[in-house]
Order: C-alpha cells, then sequence, then structure tokens
C-alpha cells in the first residue's frame, strides 16, 4: 500500500500480467470466465456514512464471495496496525480470517478495494492456482480481481495529488487500467462510470489505449501501415533461405522445417496464448483458448 509515498507508474510487470491472464483461462475454462460477465455493482460494495464499521465490513466482505461464487466460504474482517493494506489466512476453510489495516477504519470507502484483493487470494486458493514467488503471485492476484470483476475497486482507490498519495495493490495504475479495459473489451462494458477518483480515471484511459493496441498487431488485419510494412519486410527476410533466423523478440515470429510451409505465430489479443497460422495471406483464425476469432493478415 502506497501511501503518501511515490507511486509507480508505466507498465514493470505487463509480461507478468499477461501471463496472468492466460493462466486464468487456462485453469478456469472460456465457459467459466464468462460466468463473470457483470462487474461487482458499485452499490453492492458501498461503504455508507451510516454503517457501523464491523456490520458493514462484513456486508461488502459478504458481497465479494458470493461475486466470486464462493458459498460456502465465510469471511472474518478484523483491524489492526500493519504496514500493508491487508492480510488473510489461507487455511483449509469454510472460515478465513482477513485483517485490514486501522487506516480504513477512517478511510471506509476503500475497505470494498482492500477486500477485493484479500478474498481473491481465498478463491486462488481453492483453485490451486499460483504463481512462483511473491511478487508474482500478489501480481496474479491482483489481476485475476480486475479481470473477474472486482479489480476496478482496486483501481478507484488510487488517489494522487502534489502533497499526498494512496495505491493498493501491487500493479502500478497503468496497469490495473489495462487490465480493467482488457475485461471491459471482451464483455462490452464501461467501467469507467464507476470511477470516483479523477487519477483512476486518467489511468484507465491510458490502460485503455495500451489494451487496444494488443488488437492492432500484425498480422491481425487491423495493424496499423507502420506494423503491416515492418511485417512485410520481416516476411520477406523469414522466406529468403539464405538470411539468418530474426530474433524472436517482437511481437510475432515465424517458424519453417523446410516442408512444411511458413507459419507465423503471435499472442491471442484477448488471452496471450501464443497462435500459429500458415503465411498466405488472409487467414481467419480462432483461439483455442478463449474463442476468439481472428482476421489476420500474413
Amino acid at each position: 500500500m502506497a501511501n503518501g509515498g511515490p507511486v509507480e507508474h508505466g507498465y514493470p510487470h505487463l509480461e507478468t500480467v499477461r501471463a496472468a491472464v492466460t493462466a486464468l483461462y487456462r485453469r478456469l475454462s472460456y465457459d467459466t470466465v464468462r460466468m463473470f460477465s457483470a462487474s461487482v455493482a458499485p452499490a453492492d460494495v458501498a461503504f455508507r456514512d451510516t454503517d457501523d464499521l464491523y456490520p458493514g465490513a462484513q456486508r461488502v466482505a459478504h458481497e465479494l464471495v458470493r461475486h466470486y461464487r464462493l458459498p460456502d466460504a465465510r469471511m472474518i474482517v478484523s483491524f489492526r496496525e500493519m504496514t500493508h493494506a491487508a492480510s488473510v489466512e489461507l487455511a483449509a476453510g469454510p472460515e478465513y480470517f482477513i485483517e485490514l489495516n486501522d487506516r480504513f477504519r477512517t478511510h471506509r470507502r476503500d475497505i470494498g478495494a482492500a477486500l477485493a484483493h484479500e478474498v481473491m487470494h481465498v478463491y486462488l486458493h481453492r483453485l490451486g492456482l499460483s504463481f512462483p514467488g511473491t511478487r508474482d503471485n500478489e501480481i496474479l492476484t491482483d489481476t485475476a480481481a480486475a479481470y473477474l470483476g472486482a479489480g476496478w475497486l482496486l483501481l478507484d482507490a488510487y488517489r494522487e495529488d502534489p502533497v499526498s498519495s494512496q495505491k493498493l495493490g501491487y500493479l502500478t495504475p497503468e496497469e490495473f487500467g489495462y487490465v480493467v479495459a482488457k475485461r471491459a473489451l471482451v464483455f462490452g462494458e464501461d467501467p469507467s462510470v464507476w470511477f470516483t477518483s479523477p487519477q483512476a480515471h486518467t489511468a484507465y484511459v491510458r490502460g485503455l489505449a495500451r489494451a487496444r493496441r494488443d488488437g492492432r498487431q500484425p498480422p491481425l488485419a487491423a495493424a496499423g501501415w507502420a506494423g503491416r510494412r515492418r511485417y512485410a519486410r520481416d516476411r520477406r527476410h523469414a522466406q529468403d533461405p539464405r538470411a539468418a533466423a530474426l530474433p524472436a523478440e517482437g511481437p510475432y515470429s515465424f517458424t519453417a522445417d523446410g516442408r512444411d510451409p511458413l507459419r507465423v505465430s503471435f499472442p491471442c489479443p484477448t488471452c496471450h496464448q501464443r497462435i500459429r497460422v500458415p503465411v498466405r495471406g488472409r487467414v481467419r483464425a480462432r483461439c483455442g483458448l478463449c474463442r476468439t476469432v481472428l482476421e489476420c493478415d500474413t
């Protein structure tokens, strides 16, 4: 939790974020991801001024349990002094003990954001889905919360001005915006109307622009002129048997074994699983993981 300190910006964790989206689709399946087509509604997790602290926190936790479809899980919420925003004890269940930073006694509007992350820890624990290392596992948790409809709360908890700042979670504001936008593009949502923080809205707009760029990379047909020209140059190079192999650092790579036709491999713009298609002009491909139909110009 950044509380008054500097807030990191940009996309330093983008590759881990994309790997987390792929892992979600692989572990949950397309059909299960589609069950989260509706995000958490602001009214369902709002903390009203008239709410008592403990019953209000329990109510919000219950709403998140319901959203994540954990009907047999009970969250016991308490508050104490601590460095991080919150923590959860990942036991066998059905009761899970969540501790929130004492700061939330007076910053109650952000209790839903803190609980969205901690309840997602429980969800992933029950799935048996994790990444090695604390940092990557926390990025997975933030990404899963955002992609499954509750992470916009974490982004909305981001506020920054010349004299103070607050940010929850391990992702940067722009990375939260990116994942929330990826979800919005899949489910046709407009989460921008839910943000109460102007800084969160700005981060979402930036993340949305980055998310849209994923769908405009060659060999996708929607790629821009510069991308298509670069792709054509790389394709000619790959087709030249005398040329050295191209470094596989870009968004696509070419492969051929001498007998089969040249193929190009690139990440699906929705789930980031790599797709291989033959190099033969206009091709329609369907991602086997997220079922996105892609128009390609190979």
